[in-house]
């Protein structure tokens, strides 16, 4: 009887214990600073917090084990509005991470969250908070990772960022700050985006370990791995004061020189002056010589680098008998560029292009490319390749083949020279930009956001294009599919796909797709365009356009994985509506062509090739999104025949 009755006892005092067990494991004092927070922060209905349930089991809430403190914080695309209320999250003594992003939170970071002495990930990016980087952050010396991109933040970046040790990504790009980038010398950082602000000054030594696109977007920014400095600007003279010693030891030395030291010094200038004397001699009689044996050449100008007048440096002068060519060959024949397909239609030459004015635009593993404005006011843009492995006769074939390419959506080359120092690619100058800096650009206040209309205008004009090259003879995969090779035109419907099949110039040394995010996972090791890797490719820039998120970076959750991988993430946990960028949420009755848009863009990054569409395919849906949104509701009332219908894929 008595054995019979023991596991009843057990379970009467489980039962009876349950009550007081869940009262003392309550975190009292994190809800108390939860609900201020709610209470203080005006948001939408996704934040429903049960006060009769425990505080554990909130919406994105997450406690330890033992059920006694909120250890994670995750509230990420939910609606909040205003100022983060002080003196109420900073009571989360045991938070470890903390999620604010993709919400619309404004005002200043409050100095109180630096108190999080345990915080491990801090994630407010893609708000509109302001006011500068709070210097008490330094306080957080277990913080791994740290993103306040996508904000309106001013003033400069603190040094005493450098006392978070254990730091591996830090992101603040899309911000307005200013002034120069301070030496961060964090050994553990391995993620580092200062794109799109108003720095200036030379990029310290111990950040130019990361790419160019870390810090695109800053024009006073120079210095590895963008541009060199100019070199010209003088030092800056130091005051007075600084080199005066206080004591004024210095000057008593200075008048009390011995006599052997005037000797020395006597004896120095003297040899001084015949080393001057000797020097100018040998100047004048190497003139004479080369004045003498230039009336005996043809006369050939060298040349100069592109951008002399702005001061830029582009392209180093191509030594005389490279530029001179072999043989007996004419001055017109040895500085010949080459036009090919309409690019006939310009009228100058290699010296022309030489001595423009010029700007650089960007720089990339492939080369950089430069605004060249002409005399005669002409404006075209100069790829200045590097790491070129093609012979001359293969550069050439090719060259001619892809200035055969003809289509409204595509950018093809015009004209381009090849040395054997210098190969450079001519191409037309579109002004409106690039739609990485148009949908990356800094999100304030003055900024108009791109609309839902323009977003699938521009995809479209891609797709085309995209679509153009894979049904040419032969047929041409483009290779490097990303935001910043999406040239605008004023009319969105004619924007185009720039830098397409250059890839065979540079053998399989380097990936063809170039951009961390973008390349197709079968690329990373066959290193082969192909075009199902560029349909990979242009998935993830339809997810780009959707999401407003730059796949070359980290921050795209904390985990830190790729926007495809981040996206089906989000989707399997039923918040459809986190993935979609904040701007577009303003706009109405798009939700479906925007669900639409998502379930083509996630068939095209399968990760099997053969289950991605072809994208003859994918522009056909797109363009059945467009024509069904135009045709209003009048067509869904009378028994439209609904949305397009994107080919089967694994379900987020």
């Amino acid at each position: 009887m008595g054995t019979s009755l023991s596991p009843l006892l057990l379970l009467f005092l489980f039962l009876s214990a349950s009550p007081l067990q869940l009262a003392l494991s309550e975190p009292t004092q994190d809800r108390v600073a939860l609900l201020s927070f709610i209470t203080q922060t005006p948001h939408e209905n996704r934040i429903q917090w049960n006060t009769s349930a425990s505080a554990c089991d909130w919406v994105g809430v997450t406690c330890d084990p033992n059920r006694t403190a909120v250890v994670e914080l995750h509230l990420p695309g939910v609606g909040l509005l205003g100022p983060i209320p002080p003196n109420t999250l900073g009571s989360l003594s045991s938070l470890r991470v903390l999620s604010l992003r993709s919400n619309r939170l404004t005002g200043t970071i409050p100095d109180d969250l630096a108190g999080l002495s345990v915080l491990h990930g801090l994630y407010l990016q893609d708000n509109l908070l302001s006011g500068p980087i709070p210097t008490s952050f330094a306080r957080l010396g277990r913080l791994s990772r740290l993103d306040l991109s996508g904000n309106n933040l001013t003033g400069e970046i603190p040094f005493a960022i450098n006392n978070i040790s254990r730091l591996t990504t830090l992101f603040l790009q899309r911000n307005k700050l200013s002034g120069s980038l301070p030496s961060i010398s964090i050994d553990s950082l391995a993620g580092f985006n200062v794109s799109y602000n108003s720095l200036n000054g030379s990029i310290p030594k111990s950040l130019s370990r990361f790419p160019d696109s870390s810090f695109v977007g800053n024009l006073a920014l120079c210095g590895d791995p963008l541009p060199p400095c100019n070199p010209f600007f003088p030092s800056p003279v130091p005051s007075p004061g600084s080199v005066q010693n206080p004591a004024g030891k210095a000057e008593k030395k200075k008048k009390k020189l011995s006599t052997g030291a005037i000797v020395g010094i006597a004896i120095g200038s003297a040899a001084l002056l015949l080393f001057l004397i000797l020097a100018i001699f040998l100047c004048l009689a190497w003139r004479r010589r080369g004045r003498q044996r230039k009336e005996k050449e043809p006369k050939v100008e060298s040349t100069a680098a592109i951008g002399t007048r702005s001061g830029e440096t582009g392209m180093t002068s191509s030594s005389k008998e490279e530029m001179s060519g072999a043989g007996g060959a004419t001055a017109a024949e040895r500085n010949k560029l080459v036009f090919v397909g309409r690019g006939g239609g310009y009228s100058f030459d290699l010296e022309d292009l030489l001595r423009a004015s010029a700007e650089v635009l960007g720089k990339g593993i492939v080369g950089t490319s430069y605004k060249a404005v002409l005399e005669e006011g002409t404006t075209v843009v100069v790829k200045r390749l590097k790491d070129v492995v093609a012979s001359k006769r293969e550069f050439e074939t090719h060259m001619e083949l892809l200035g055969q390419v003809e289509h409204q959506n595509l950018l093809p080359v015009r004209a381009y020279y090849y040395s054997k120092d210098e190969k450079l690619l001519v191409f037309d100058y579109l002004p409106a930009g690039s739609l990485s800096s148009l949908l990356h650009g800094s999100r304030g206040s003055g900024r108009s956001p791109l609309d839902w209309d323009s977003r699938i205008r521009i995809a479209l004009a891609a797709g085309r294009g995209l679509a153009h090259l894979h049904s040419s003879e032969p047929r041409l995969a483009h290779g490097d599919i990303k935001a910043s090779n999406v040239l605008l035109r004023s009319d969105l419907d004619t924007s185009a796909l720039s830098d397409f099949s250059l890839s065979p110039l540079f053998g399989s040394s380097a990936p063809p797709s170039r951009v961390a995010g973008y390349r197709a996972p079968e690329v990373l090791e066959t290193r082969r365009p192909t075009p199902k890797s560029d349909v990979y490719s242009f998935g993830v820039l339809l997810l780009e356009l959707l999401t407003g998120k730059a796949p070359n970076q980290a921050s795209l959750g904390e985990e830190g994985i790729d926007l495809p991988r981040w996206v089906q993430s989000v989707v399997r946990e039923e918040w459809t509506a986190e993935v979609f960028d904040v701007e577009l949420m303003r706009y109405q009755n798009i939700e479906e062509e925007m669900v639409q848009l998502l379930q083509i863009a996630m068939a095209c990054v399968a990760l099997v090739p053969d289950a991605r569409p072809d994208i003859a395919d994918v522009v056909r849906m797109m363009e059945d999104i467009v024509n069904r949104t135009a045709e209003g509701d009048d067509t869904s009332k009378a028994g439209g025949s609904g949305g397009p219908t994107p080919p089967s894929a694994p379900t987020p």
